[in-house]
């Protein structure tokens, strides 16, 4: 629809009593008119991305905000950080551009304006020409005195920081095994990279949800944080940018020197090599500096966490478990990655149709995943198998056969996986955790039939990980799932015998450079 249209309909909600239902049904129309035109006949129509920040910055009508800006990021922005293939980065950042731009031209955008004023960007031509030169600028570091310190930015979502994140950090210490890292990230990532005494981190949020203000509000917080470890001079410190939200996928400035690294993984130039994020991560780090290495994604799991793990499965394993699966069920608040409820309890019917198969499974986060855990327990109940509900602060239950549904936080899911037989689970930072700590991995890949995509963020670790793809985009009312449960479970047949695990398992040290302090799970 012309966005004329649209603008008649804006102004009369606008003007008028506005309706919740009819703002929201707007917001995403004008959204999706936006890509239409764009899958149509490549045009960038800029009157719906400007229609839309009007709505997203409205002072007087502050219900639209949150309505507007949701339809913005997740049917466009979201959309165009996701896909390799139909929609490039360039739209991508000139998208980024308009909306920023339009920010700083209201007087919430004060703070916004000024500090892009700091960096010389005038414009949103300037600031377009620089993002197009961030990402498209050959990175090169020379040798030469080691950097006095280095900071990451996390890539907010914790898959891509165990994906990515976690190589850059061997990789990093392995060439400057003196130099002082820092990662500013999620609180979650101390769950993860805590047990790393080599590594500081500096707690930021990231609102993935709210107005356009709240979005923007990480890269302020961050560039507070960097003046105060930039103290002392810029020349002298690294400022690496593995793609992250937190600069919009370097669209906003991080800082004035030229020692700022990013990592475009969203190159179309290198979409055919068939890679994942951690092979190229590394390939990244060999081209900026010069010397060729290679380095599995990995976790750092507090040594306490790992302990009372292993007291878990250890119970289990004395209580007669010959097999311990761990499954993660969640799906990162994208629906589309979900194959069924259907599908899962039919799934851990079959897991644990095999004697002596006990499936950790972990409750997820939220009260959608927790209701859907709910659900299947007690379809386990009525098919008659053993189940558990508990929390890793409860007592360890003894139990041979069956499924344990268990509350934990994501450091403690890490540990539980490293300490299982196998892990299986959608497309999620679980997967990319089971490969991190070697847990042989099965990933129900649904909510993409992009190959790229789906070749991108499969799990890589020193262990088999495998994929089942699941088309639920075309015709998801229509999906055998004992078909892909079938699927599945000749997948796993298909790995080779590993012998009986024992009851205790080993923490050794890095196989990497011996001047790195950090544990690394490993399996015996």
């Amino acid at each position: 629809m012309d966005p004329s249209i649209y603008r008649k309909r804006w102004h009369r909600l606008r003007d008028g009593k506005a309706d919740p239902g009819e703002l929201h049904l707007l917001a995403r129309q004008i959204a999706f008119s936006f890509i239409d035109k764009y899958f149509q006949s490549g045009l960038y129509v800029a009157e719906y991305i400007d229609l839309l920040c009007q709505m997203a910055t409205f002072p007087a009508k502050a219900e639209t905000a949150n309505v507007a800006s949701a339809a913005l990021f997740e049917i466009i922005v979201e959309k165009l950080c996701d896909d390799f293939e139909d929609l490039p980065v360039e739209v991508y950042s000139r998208v980024m551009c308009q909306v920023i731009s339009f920010c700083r031209t209201v007087p919430a955008g004060k703070s916004l304006d000024a500090r892009l004023t700091d960096f010389g960007v005038a414009s949103p031509e300037e600031l377009l020409r620089r993002a197009v030169a961030t990402h498209t600028r050959q990175y090169r570091r020379d040798g030469g005195e080691p950097p006095r310190r280095i900071v990451l930015l996390s890539r907010v979502t914790i898959g891509a920081d165990v994906a990515i994140l976690s190589v850059m950090v061997q990789r990093l210490r392995r060439l400057f095994p003196e130099t002082d890292m820092v990662i500013v990230g999620n609180r979650k990532l101390e769950e993860l990279f805590g047990g790393n005494p080599d590594v500081r981190i500096r707690e930021l949020s990231y609102a993935r949800r709210g107005g356009l203000f709240e979005r923007f509000a990480s890269w302020h917080a961050t560039l507070d944080i960097l003046q105060q470890e930039l103290a002392g001079g810029e020349q002298d410190v690294l400022v690496i940018d593995p793609d992250s939200r937190i600069s919009q996928l370097g669209v906003l400035p991080m800082m004035h020197a030229d020692n700022y690294l990013f990592f475009n993984t969203r190159d179309q130039v290198l979409t055919a090599n068939g890679h994942c994020m951690a092979e190229w991560a590394n390939e990244w780090i060999n081209g900026v500096f010069g010397v060729p290495d290679f380095a599995y994604p990995t976790v750092w799991v507090p040594p306490a966490v790992l302990t009372a793990a292993k007291t878990k499965v250890d119970v289990l394993r004395a209580a007669g478990a010959r097999r311990v699966v761990a499954m993660n069920l969640g799906v990162g608040q994208n629906p589309r990655k979900r194959v069924g409820l259907e599908f899962e309890k039919r799934l851990l019917r079959a897991l644990v149709a095999v004697p002596g198969t006990v499936v950790v499974l972990d409750r997820g986060f939220g009260p959608d995943e927790e209701e859907r855990c709910s659900l299947l327990m007690a379809d386990m109940n009525e098919q008659g198998i053993p189940g558990v509900q508990t929390s890793m602060a409860a007592a360890a239950p003894s139990l041979s056969h069956g499924v344990v549904a268990i509350e934990c936080g994501i450091g403690e899911m890490a540990a539980l996986i490293a300490h299982s037989d196998e892990y299986l689970g959608y497309d999620s930072a679980c997967q990319h955790i089971a490969a991190a700590v070697r847990t042989p991995t099965l990933t129900i890949f649904a909510g993409s039939n992009n190959k790229n995509f789906i070749r991108r963020w499969s799990a890589c670790g020193d262990t088999d990980c495998r994929i089942v793809h699941v088309n639920t985009l075309t015709d998801s009312h229509h999906i055998d799932v004992n078909e892909v449960v079938a699927r599945v479970m000749q997948e796993r047949a298909l790995r080779t015998p590993e012998p009986p695990r024992p009851a205790v398992q080993e923490i050794r040290g890095p196989r990497s450079a011996p001047t790195n302090s950090t544990q690394e799970i490993r399996k015996p």
